[in-house]
C-alpha cells in the first residue's frame, strides 16, 4: 500500500470474513475450518464458477464460510430452537416474508417462508449487510445482548448496528434496507451443497 494511502477498513473487514470462520459465542458454537480445496481457481470465482462443500460433518450451530463471486458464503446448521423462534419475529422486521424478489430465489420459501432455505435447518446466506457491505457478525445464541434485550439469535454489523434473524431477514429500525441475500444454490445430494446453481439448473443438465 502506498505511503499515506488510507486505510480501506471495509475492506479488511470483508477480506478477514472470506478467510476465517466466526464461531458464536455460546455452547454448541464452533469454528469450522475454512473450505479452500473444494474450491475453483480464483479466475474461475471471479467469472461466477459454482463452489460445492461437504455438509456431513457440519454440526448444529457451526457455520461455514466459503467464497464465491467475491463474496463470503454462509452455510449454518441452525438448531430447533432457532427454527421455533423464527416466525416469533415478524413484527419486529423489515420483509418479515421476504417479499423483496432481488433477495433470494422463490424456491427457498416454497417451504416456510420464515426460514429462507430448501432445508429448514440449513441455512445459506451472502455475509454482506445490504446498508454498505459490511461483513455481521454471528451472534446465534438466543440471550440478551447490549444492543437487543430480548435478542433471538441472528447477525449484528457492529459498523451501523444493523440487525437480521438468523434467517437473514432485517430488523425494522436500522440502516440496512433490505434482508441478507440467499444466493442460488442446491443440494447434488444429503451431503454436498452446490453454491451458483439453481435446483432447475441441475436437474436440466442432468437430464441432458
Amino acid at each position: 500500500m502506498p505511503a499515506g494511502e488510507p486505510v480501506n477498513h471495509g475492506r479488511r473487514r470483508f477480506l478477514t470474513a472470506t478467510t476465517a470462520v466466526v464461531g458464536a459465542v455460546g455452547a454448541g458454537f464452533v469454528a469450522v475450518p475454512f473450505i479452500k480445496s473444494w474450491n475453483p481457481s480464483e479466475r474461475a470465482k471471479l467469472a461466477g464458477a459454482p463452489i460445492s462443500a461437504d455438509i456431513s460433518t457440519l454440526e448444529v450451530g457451526q457455520r461455514l464460510i466459503l467464497e464465491w463471486r467475491g463474496q463470503p458464503i454462509w452455510i449454518v446448521r441452525r438448531s430447533q430452537e432457532i427454527l421455533q423462534a423464527l416466525p416469533t419475529l415478524d413484527d419486529q422486521l423489515r420483509d418479515p416474508m421476504s417479499e423483496n424478489p432481488e433477495q433470494q430465489p422463490a424456491y427457498v420459501l416454497e417451504g416456510d417462508a420464515h426460514m429462507r432455505s430448501i432445508k429448514p435447518e440449513v441455512s445459506v446466506l451472502v455475509g454482506l449487510c445490504t446498508h454498505l457491505g459490511c461483513s455481521p457478525e454471528m451472534k446465534a445464541e438466543i440471550r440478551p445482548q447490549p444492543f437487543d434485550a430480548n435478542w433471538k439469535g441472528g447477525y449484528f454489523c457492529p459498523c451501523h448496528k444493523s440487525k437480521f434473524d438468523m434467517a437473514g431477514r432485517v430488523y425494522e429500525g436500522v440502516p440496512a434496507p433490505t434482508n441478507l441475500v440467499v444466493p442460488p444454490h442446491h443440494y447434488e445430494n444429503d451431503t454436498t451443497i452446490v453454491i451458483g446453481v439453481d435446483p432447475s439448473q441441475s436437474n436440466s443438465q442432468g437430464a441432458a
